[in-house]
C-alpha cells in the first residue's frame, strides 16, 4: 500500500465525511459545469478522487446513468455506496491511484475537485496527465478544481500545488482548451474559508 493510500484510508477510517474540510453538502458549481459540458444523461463521467462526495448522488440525482468514482480509499467509496444505498450498484467504484489506473474506456467527463492538487512532485502530474488522455473521449471535458493561488498551503497535514486556470492550461497542454474558469469561497464544516478555482476544459480532437 502506497504512503498516499494509507494516508487517505486512515483520514476515512477515523472521521465521518461531514468532518473532512473538503466536504459539501451540495457540490453545486461541480454539478453546474458537468451540465454544461453535456446535457446528455447518457454521457460517460468519471469522477476522480470522489471518495465520500456527494457528487454521485447529485448525478443520480440528475438522471445521469453512466457514472463512475476513483479514489485511493476504499474506506471513502463504502462510504459514499453506503449512503447512496441501492442505486450505487448503477455506478463504476474504482479504488485506484489516478497516477497509476490503466483506464479501459474513454469518458466525456473527467471531473476532479480536490485530488489533482495534491500532487506536488511533477512526475506524478505527468502521470495523472497521461492517463488523463487516455481516458478522455475527442471532444470530450475536464473539470478540475483546486485551491485558487491564494488558497491554503496545506491540506489534510498535506503540501498542495495552487492553480489559477492559466497555470492548470500549461498542466494539461495545447490539446484541451479552456472553456470557463470559476471560483468559490468554500466554508469548511467549521466555517473558515478557502480559495477554490474550478476550471472546464474541452479536448480539441
Amino acid at each position: 500500500m502506497s504512503d498516499r493510500t494509507t494516508h487517505w484510508q486512515t483520514v476515512y477510517a477515523t472521521k465521518s465525511e461531514t468532518e473532512v474540510s473538503w466536504f459539501q453538502d451540495s457540490p453545486a458549481i461541480s454539478l453546474e459545469m458537468i451540465r454544461a459540458a453535456t446535457p446528455d444523461r447518457s454521457a460517460a463521467i468519471i469522477d476522480i478522487g470522489g471518495g465520500a462526495s456527494r457528487l454521485a448522488d447529485a448525478l443520480l440525482h440528475d438522471r445521469y446513468r453512466n457514472l463512475a468514482v476513483l479514489d485511493l480509499s476504499a474506506n471513502a467509496l463504502d462510504t459514499a455506496k453506503k449512503r447512496i444505498g441501492a442505486a450505487a450498484a448503477t455506478v463504476e467504484w474504482f479504488v485506484a491511484d489516478a497516477t497509476t489506473w490503466r483506464p479501459a474506456k474513454t469518458y466525456d467527463v473527467w471531473h476532479d475537485r480536490a485530488a489533482f492538487h495534491f500532487l506536488t512532485d511533477p512526475r506524478d502530474r505527468a502521470a495523472y496527465v497521461e492517463r488523463l488522455r487516455r481516458a478522455v473521449a475527442p471532444r470530450g471535458h475536464v473539470i478540475i478544481a483546486t485551491f485558487a493561488p491564494d488558497g491554503p498551503e496545506k491540506c489534510s497535514g498535506l503540501p498542495v500545488q495552487r492553480y489559477d486556470s492559466t497555470s492548470l492550461s500549461g498542466e494539461l497542454g495545447p490539446e484541451f482548451e479552456l472553456v470557463e474558469t470559476r471560483s468559490e469561497m468554500h466554508q469548511t464544516p467549521w466555517h473558515s474559508t478557502q480559495a477554490f478555482q474550478f476550471s472546464r476544459f474541452r479536448r480539441r480532437s
